[in-house]
This record gives C-alpha cells, sequence and structure tokens, in this order.
C-alpha cells in the first residue's frame, strides 16, 4: 500500500503511539444491536404516534364514509401500503446492521470504550478498527451513536433508532415508499371528504348505517342521522355519533399532519432514488458536499486553485473517511519548508506532519504498531506519491 492511501485513511492519532488516545479511559458504554436498544430516540416515539394516528383516524373514520365501491378500492390501497410499512419498518429496526467481524464477536453485553471526539474525529486505521478491533472493508464505517461498525453503512436514522446499512437498506427504501404511498393516498381521501361535505354531503351517508336502526337499541341510527347533522364513525363495526363540526376539525388537522408528512417523505424518497440512480450512498453524498464547500470556501478564501490542482485532485479524491456524526473541520493547515517558507492550505494536519516528515533525516522509530500494519519505509530517490507531491509544493 502506498504512502498515501496510508496517510488518507489514517484515522488514528497521528501523535502518539498508543491506540488509548481515542477513548477517554473512564467512559464506556454499551454498543447498541438494533432499532430496539435503550433509550429510544424522540424522532422514533414522534414517527409511531404519527403512524398510529393515520392508521386509526385514515382507516377508521374517514375512508367508511366513501361510497361504494371506492371505499373498498380506497380500504385495499391504503391498507396495504400501511401493512407494508409497518413490516418492513419493523424489520429495519430489528435487524443488526454491524459489520460480520462485530456480529461474530457477539459482545454486545460487554461494556466498550466510547469514541473520543476532541482527540481525534476518526476512529479506523488503515482499515483496521480500534475499538471493534477488527479488521474491516473500505465500506465500512464506525458508528459514535451505535458505537460498533457498520457494513455498508448509508447513514444513522433517527427514526429508526438505527443504522442504515448494506443489511437493512432495502427494507428502509421500501419503508419510505409505503409511507409515502399510504400518505398520498390518504391526503387524497381528506380532501375528497372536506370538498363533498359542502358540495354534496348526501354521498358520504351511503352507508348502511345511516338507515337502519340498531338491532340493541332501536331508533338510535334512524332516518334523523340521515338528515340531520349528527355524522357516525368507526363504520361498519362500531359506529359512533359525532358532529359536523368535529369531523370537519378532525379532517383540517389531518391534513395538516398529513401535508407535513408527505412533504418529509417525498423529499427522502427522491433523494434516496437520486442516490440510487448515481449509485452512492448518503455518507458519500455528503462527503461530496462538504469538498464542494472547501473548494468554494479556498476560492472565498483566495487560496490559487490552479497551482495546487494536483494536490487538490488527489486530496479531494480520496476524503478519509469518518464516522456518521462526525464534523467536517474547515481549519486552513499549514507546511512549513525551509525553500519556500510557511505554505498556507487546506491540507490535514496529520498530512502536513507526513510531508515534513520527509524532509526530516530518518531516526529510530519508536511509536507502537497495532494489528498487521509495519510502518512505511521510504528509499531515498524512490519514486513515491508523496514525493510527487512534495515536488509540487516547492513550487509554490
Amino acid at each position: 500500500m502506498s504512502c498515501i492511501e496510508r496517510q488518507l485513511r489514517r484515522t488514528a492519532p497521528a501523535r502518539g503511539g498508543s491506540k488509548n488516545e481515542l477513548v477517554t479511559p473512564s467512559t464506556e458504554a454499551l454498543s447498541r444491536v438494533n432499532g430496539w436498544a435503550c433509550p429510544p430516540h424522540s424522532f422514533q416515539l414522534v414517527g409511531w404516534t404519527v403512524y398510529s394516528y393515520m392508521a386509526i383516524v385514515g382507516l377508521g373514520i374517514y375512508i367508511p364514509l366513501l361510497p361504494s365501491p371506492w371505499s373498498q378500492i380506497t380500504y385495499s390501497l391504503t391498507g396495504t401500503a400501511f401493512i407494508v410499512h409497518l413490516v418492513t419498518h419493523l424489520v429495519a429496526v430489528s435487524v443488526d446492521p454491524a459489520e460480520a467481524g462485530v456480529r461474530a464477536k457477539r459482545t454486545y453485553s460487554n461494556p466498550m470504550p466510547v469514541f473520543d471526539k476532541t482527540k481525534q474525529p476518526h476512529v479506523i486505521h488503515n482499515l483496521h478498527c480500534y475499538l471493534c478491533k477488527i479488521n474491516v472493508d473500505p465500506k465500512v464505517k464506525h458508528c459514535g451513536v451505535c458505537n460498533k461498525c457498520v457494513e455498508d453503512f448509508d447513514h444513522h436514522c433517527k427514526w429508526l433508532n438505527n443504522c442504515v446499512g448494506g443489511r437493512n437498506y432495502w427494507y428502509f427504501f421500501v419503508a419510505v415508499c409505503s409511507a409515502t404511498l399510504g400518505v398520498l393516498l390518504l391526503l387524497i381521501v381528506l380532501l375528497f371528504i372536506f370538498i363533498q361535505h359542502y358540495i354534496d354531503p348526501a354521498c358520504l351517508r351511503s352507508a348502511p348505517q345511516f338507515n337502519s336502526e340498531s338491532s340493541t337499541q332501536p331508533g338510535r341510527f334512524g332516518i334523523g342521522v340521515l338528515n340531520n347533522g349528527t355524522w357516525l364513525v368507526f363504520l361498519p363495526l362500531a359506529p359512533m355519533e359525532t358532529s359536523s363540526a368535529c369531523l370537519l376539525v378532525l379532517a383540517f388537522l389531518t391534513v395538516m399532519v398529513a401535508s407535513a408528512s408527505l412533504l418529509l417523505l417525498g423529499h427522502l424518497l427522491f433523494f434516496h432514488i437520486y442516490l440510487l440512480a448515481n449509485k452512492m450512498s448518503t455518507y458519500d453524498y455528503i462527503m461530496k458536499q462538504r469538498r464542494k464547500q472547501a473548494v468554494v470556501q479556498d476560492v472565498e478564501l483566495g487560496v490559487p486553485q490552479s497551482s495546487e490542482s494536483n494536490v487538490g485532485e488527489i486530496h479531494t479524491s480520496m476524503e478519509p473517511p469518518i464516522d456518521c456524526d462526525a464534523s467536517l473541520s474547515h481549519s486552513i493547515g499549514s507546511c512549513n519548508y525551509p525553500e519556500k517558507g510557511k505554505i498556507s492550505s487546506r491540507l490535514s494536519g496529520s498530512f502536513c506532519t507526513e510531508l515534513e516528515n520527509l524532509t526530516k533525516p530518518p531516526e529510530k522509530d519508536n511509536r507502537l504498531f497495532y494489528g498487521t500494519e509495519q510502518p512505511a519505509r521510504v528509499i531515498p530517490g524512490e519514486y513515491t506519491p508523496c514525493a510527487v507531491i512534495y515536488t509540487h509544493l516547492k513550487d509554490y
């Protein structure tokens, strides 16, 4: 592996030889198995509340008011969407998205050190996680919330209270699709009932319960219910009387909730369709946007783009991986060279340290190395990628 690949994959401390610099020794926590691990996230509770409200109000109050056969058709479509969403949502929450090595160790019952982001923004170094103590693939990321490495990491979903990775991504995607379809159908039904209530309310009273009497309480649901402002809800199993005002107010509130939910779900659905079309993950998209912002800030700071195009291209195309919650530092790094003085650039501090070490005389390396990695040796006169970058930097 070239020194460029080693440096840009470095997510362990650049100074010091101990992996203990990654963590706070007194801080330990259990890794989360899945979305059922406590404590539940507030977004997860809100999602379940909205789902239950939509199912009860939609399937129990408003869809039964539709005239036949539209009520049966809407029941089938909306009910199927809600059931599919429930099943896929439960599976996405229940699946453990951890990397195979983490699942094989079965160490969820033992507390594991919590990653200290104040010391370093990453924990994976040369495809080895120093917290999970396993070798990982390039697409594996260590989630700071779940405190474990996630296979084919996409993002940490607060609505599921679980990470979305390769093992549960498609369940998550189908859950979003079915939720969008179900909310859209329910919103159409509510708008139809809201309009028909003023135009032709008789078409909403086509259920037999509006004309027939109750066998246990004769006269309760008779011809008077059909003609006055009383409405029946929870048809046909448990009909209950309610006023026209209550029906309209509840419909208005439900339209507001459904509209907000549809905007969020629609945005999320089209975003993931875009990601699938471009063969990207949410993590890849975020890193791409951050690199674009870094370029824009370089332009605003007056950093010449043409003179550092080669270095910038290498640095941009091999952005080091971060965990799902790490924020991108916008600080400007600087490198000191005897020939050219101080060079300011958006190179990371550890990157500049590596380049500075190339100009220093060889010293005995007393650092400790973990795993199978060995310190890289630079042979004098050897044509290496680091030498190419240093040549470009000398041109400043």
